[in-house]
């Protein structure tokens, strides 16, 4: 069954085969997979490169980790089957003005070639005993007006929809359900 863990090496031959498919359908440019793209995805082709990026998501759980003006410490999680890479998803510790709009606590995303499985919704699920675990009572997510998908996931998971702005539903969610 799969679980949601803490980044790891062991998986990097599925993991790379995930990226090779978000390429080829397209990444938004403001996505932190796009980021990351841009940053490690010359690198993370040799094993010390893909390391180094897995060191680099573990650490961005730490409040005193660099990061760009703006972004918040958050735990990185993947979703793995064994050593097969499903998808991804990151707990932001705190919102800033502008997450608090538009971005929320949780983001995730699942590879294409699983999409449509339920992977989104079990992954959300897991992830709330974390973002518990790091004292947030409620988390905050968002999705496009458009994403009919993301919405069911997030309310399969008990989200309550606060409003609707800047062409986003917001939504909460207690962590303690």
């Amino acid at each position: 069954m799969p679980q949601l863990t803490a980044p790891v090496t062991g998986v990097r031959t599925s993991f790379l085969a995930a990226m090779d498919e978000f390429l080829a359908e397209g990444t938004d440019p403001n996505t932190l997979l796009a980021h990351e793209i841009e940053e490690f995805g010359r690198v993370w082709h040799r094993p010390d490169g893909f390391a180094e990026y897995v060191g680099r998501l573990r650490a961005e759980a730490l409040e005193e980790t660099p990061r760009p003006e703006g972004w918040v410490p958050h735990t990185n999680l993947w979703f793995l089957d064994g050593d097969v890479f499903l998808g991804r998803l990151a707990i932001r510790h705190r919102l800033t003005p502008f997450l608090h709009e538009l971005g929320g606590h949780i983001g995730y995303t699942v590879r294409p070639c699983a999409r449509r499985s339920g992977h989104a919704t079990a992954m959300l699920r897991q992830a709330l005993p974390y973002a518990r675990g790091l004292g947030i009572d409620s988390v905050l997510l968002t999705c496009d007006l458009t994403n009919i998908a993301s919405r069911k996931v997030i309310e399969a998971n008990g989200g309550v929809l606060e409003d609707e702005r800047g062409g986003k539903r917001r939504y909460w969610i207690r962590t303690d359900l």
